[in-house]
């Protein structure tokens, strides 16, 4: 069954057996096994479609016809004729014309003789064209540049006949300005106004084929897209050309991701099973028959999720409504270019995740976007809530975007996580000096109290009891040293080798797995000695351990018997503003104890603060990079955003402000919680072009500073600023401030100078057409719209959109869900599937899906996208076209 269109490779001037007398050549092979040997050169060189064309016979074309038909080629039958200038011309007609009707159709051409075929007929070459267009056949120019060729005849009238439609050369039509005459290029291009044409020639490479080896040349045969090879499909193919006939030098290699099938099983589209086409894709049907429905279940078979709450909602709605009545299935089979080709069954059922199954039958652990990580679905209205958010439209642009500027990211990201790691060091790192300083300021006074005490006579008697804590201090330490060699010791005992990940099965196979034995051997020697090594440093710790505790024990019961004696001591000392001599010595004995504990912090004081000066210092040299490397992202950014506007073709223009986003600034100084500071006192914020980091620089160098910068800062603001925390600054410098895209859509039609407007100040549909011209920039993932053309002005659609479709289709696959006669007619969608309803069932009837060449499509899309054949002939009218 066909249903999609294709390229179909065609072999148009084929000559029988008897051909070569033609040139004066005595045929060897008898007509059987030249036949024969015919076929076996056009099955290798995958031929699928042949048009006979001996010059004005056509004997031979029966047996040809039945041995060719028997093996699976089309036959075209016809010949090869002269007009009476001697112009030539390949004539082909109906598959199912017999050799008798051929002789007749001779005839009405006015070549009585058909035993003498050389000879011109008597109609010249326009009576020719149209008598042939007549009839109900097909005929092109056989070779234009040859001596009898329309072009080196210089013929321009016949050749600006609108019903000569194609016209055969020898090579490429990039070739032909190679030529002795240059007109060839431009009559084929339509450039040369005398040979200017209102539908371009189509190109044919069609060169005799004199005998079987011939139909393998290049230059023998070329490409004609159609649904199924028939003559009615092929004729058509010539009225949209630029689409269907190509060369074989210019069929473009596709290597784009597709969805090649689309399969349900239960639900409202049970039973529809329909096989895609990897270009151009369209599901056309009345209102209510299920496009929609079909566009959402392949996004619940993807797992996409839609774009704003209103989009959510309704793909709820439609899959609970016609997926989960009866859990139904949605089976997707999907090419995948990330994967270098590889094809993957989707399966979903309603409620249930996404399975990924591959070509041999196993549960694979991707998800369905691993597949198809740029694919694009867009239900009705999600493109036109797109125009609305800046930064979805942002981010799409950025996905189009090439270049160096992503590999600056990584970069930048390192060092905001640096610059944070330093804030929070810095902020610990004051913090523990702000607790050693409240200390310290209580050292003088501590050491005044001390010096009362000493006046009394205590200081000769009490002078051991700094030494004492001194002691107590140094014991403390040691005790410290030696956990931290045990830690030591356990930390080395956990990064000791772990040679697991090169064991025999990981390494089975590997080409140089002798090699990694080796180094595994060498890992696995080292961990033997480092073993003996730290049972070693176990000993010696326990050692030192046992060796230390009676001397920790001596020294504890000394300090005790000097307390004990100091104890006594305190009974000498005479009472004094009525206290007794113990609590004298008591309160002079904590006063020492004290001021010992706090005379070494402040050495910590100034280690603390000389580690904060570091800290800046490093901060300083982080700011600095990233200035840096935020300066080089926005170069690098400019020109991929020059680049991609080159892309776009005067159609759409983009201005990248680098930094522009300032709203994150007001947001951020919003959320310090400024005293008397609202939104609207935060205005010079967005009218200035200062960075956060330069504001976090003057606010730290005061109000003066602050007054002259010039930012139109109010005294409030200014108060304000300079009460915000340390903390709240170093923040503020690690700030970044997002660039700001602006899209402007070309709105002139046709060659007129462009003039662009920027996206807010478009139409609801010429925004959507913005952001569409998007959509369609390379990408190997499928593109899925329904119903683009709801938020569409319909000129852009004509002009624009369609004529970018017929391009991106030959490398990217789309499938829209449309009610628009220029998406699937005027962009020639290769597969156009017909939804209609039955027994309260969606349904895509296998004759009711192919290209528009297909009779059965004509008629249905004429009723449905253009309201029947009648109402579109009273428009035409109306228009005023012919």
């Amino acid at each position: 069954m066909y249903t999609k269109a294709r390229f179909f490779k065609c072999a148009l001037q084929v000559n029988p057996a008897g051909y070569i007398k033609y040139r004066g050549a005595q045929q060897t092979l008898s007509e059987d096994e030249y036949n024969q040997q015919l076929l076996t050169a056009a099955l290798e060189a995958a031929i699928e479609v042949v048009g006979l064309a001996d010059h004005g016979s056509v004997d031979g074309v029966d047996k040809l016809r039945s041995l060719f038909s028997q093996n699976g080629l089309v036959v075209f039958p016809g010949f090869e004729i002269a007009s009476s200038e001697k112009i030539h011309f390949v004539c082909l007609f109906d598959e199912s014309k017999t050799s008798q009707e051929l002789e007749r159709i001779l005839g009405r051409l006015d070549l009585l003789d058909p035993q003498d075929g050389v000879l011109p007929t008597n109609l010249t070459a326009i009576q020719l064209i149209d008598k042939v267009k007549e009839i109900g056949g097909f005929i092109f120019a056989a070779h234009s540049t040859n001596d009898d060729g329309v072009l080196k005849r210089k013929m321009n009238h016949v050749w600006q006949h609108e019903a000569l439609l194609a016209a055969q050369i020898p090579g490429t039509i990039e070739g032909l300005k190679e030529a002795s005459e240059v007109l060839y290029y431009r009559a084929f291009t339509n450039k040369e106004d005398a040979y200017r044409r209102e539908r371009e020639m189509a190109a044919l490479n069609a060169a005799d084929v004199a005998k079987p080896e011939d139909i393998k040349n290049p230059g023998a045969s070329c490409l004609v897209k159609m649904t199924k090879p028939c003559f009615a499909s092929f004729k058509q193919a010539f009225l949209d050309a630029g689409s269907r006939v190509r060369l074989n030098s210019e069929k473009p290699e596709n290597f784009a991701s597709a969805i090649e099938r689309v399969r349900f099983v239960g639900g409202y589209l049970d039973g529809v099973d329909i096989e895609l086409s990897e270009h151009l894709n369209a599901v056309i049907g009345g209102r209510g028959t299920g496009k929609s429905t079909l566009l959402e279940c392949i996004r619940f078979a993807m797992d996409l999720e839609p774009f704003g709450k209103e989009a959510k909602s309704k793909h709820d709605a439609i899959l609970k409504n016609n997926l989960g009545k009866e859990s139904g299935n949605v089976e997707l089979i999907v090419r995948s270019a990330t994967m270098h080709g590889r094809k993957f069954k989707v399966s979903r059922k309603y409620g249930n995740q996404p399975f990924v199954v591959d070509d041999q039958g196993s549960v694979m652990p991707y998800k369905p976007i691993d597949l198809l990580p740029g694919i694009e679905l867009y239900g009705q209205n999600e493109i036109y809530e797109m125009t609305r958010d800046p930064h979805s439209r942002n981010q799409l642009i950025e996905r189009f975007l090439e270049g160096d500027h992503a590999n600056f990211d990584t970069t930048i990201d390192k060092i905001l996580s640096s610059l944070k790691d330093n804030r929070e060091s810095i902020n610990r790192a004051k913090q523990q000096k702000a607790d050693i300083e409240a200390d310290v300021e209580r050292l003088p006074k501590l050491q005044d109290q001390a010096r009362q005490f000493q006046a009394l006579g205590l200081d000769e008697k009490l002078k051991i009891i700094p030494k004492l804590e001194k002691e107590k201090q140094l014991g403390e330490r040691i005790t410290e040293e030696m956990e931290r060699v045990g830690e030591a010791i356990v930390t080395l005992k956990d990064s000791l080798p772990d040679t697991t990940f090169l064991s025999d099965a990981a390494l089975d196979e590997l080409p140089h797995a002798d090699l990694l034995k080796q180094q595994r051997l060498l890992l696995e020697q080292l961990t033997g000695k480092l073993t003996h090594a730290i049972t070693e440093l176990e000993l010696m710790k326990q050692e030192a351990t046992i060796g230390l505790a009676p001397l920790q024990q001596q020294i504890q019961s000394a300090i005790a018997g000097e307390e004990q004696t100091l104890e006594s001591a305190f009974k000498d000392i005479p009472a004094s503003q009525g206290k007794t001599g113990r609590q004298i010595g008591a309160e002079y004995q904590s006063l020492l104890k004290q001021i010992e504990q706090i005379r070494p912090k402040q050495t910590v004081l100034q280690n603390r603060q000389a580690q904060i000066d570091e800290l800046y210092s490093q901060r300083k040299k982080l700011l600095l990079e990233l200035a840096q490397e935020t300066s080089a992202r926005s170069s690098a950014m400019q020109k991929s955003v020059k680049s991609l506007n080159r892309k776009l073709e005067q159609k759409v223009r983009l201005k990248l402000q680098s930094e522009g986003n300032r709203q994150v600034f007001v947001n951020f100084l919003e959320g310090c919680k400024l005293e008397g500071v609202g939104a609207k006192k935060l205005a010079w914020v967005v009218e200035g072009d200062f960075s956060p980091a330069n504001l976090a620089a003057t606010i730290r160098e005061g109000e003066q500073a602050l007054k002259q910068s010039n930012w139109g800062l109010t005294p409030a603001v200014i108060q304000a600023l300079c009460r915000m925390t340390e903390s709240q600054l170093l923040q503020l410098e690690e700030l970044l401030l997002p660039d700001t895209m602006a899209i402007e859509l070309n709105v002139t039609h046709g060659e007129r100078e462009a003039n662009f407007r920027p996206i807010d100040d478009l139409s609801t549909g010429q925004q959507c057409t913005a952001v569409l011209h998007l959509l369609l920039l390379d990408n190997q993932d499928p593109l899925i719209l329904d119903q683009p053309e709801d938020n569409l002005d319909n000129a852009f659609i004509a002009e624009r959109i369609v004529s970018e479709l017929r391009r991106a289709k030959l490398v990217r696959q789309f499938l829209f869900a449309t009610h628009n006669a220029n998406i699937p007619v005027f962009g020639d969608a290769e597969w156009i599937g017909v939804l209609s309803v039955d027994d309260n069932k969606g349904r895509i009837l296998p004759e009711q899906q192919g290209a528009i060449d297909v009779p059965a499509i004509q008629q249905l899309s004429a009723e449905i996208l253009e309201g029947g054949k009648s109402a579109f002939n009273q428009r035409r009218e109306k228009y005023g076209f012919e």
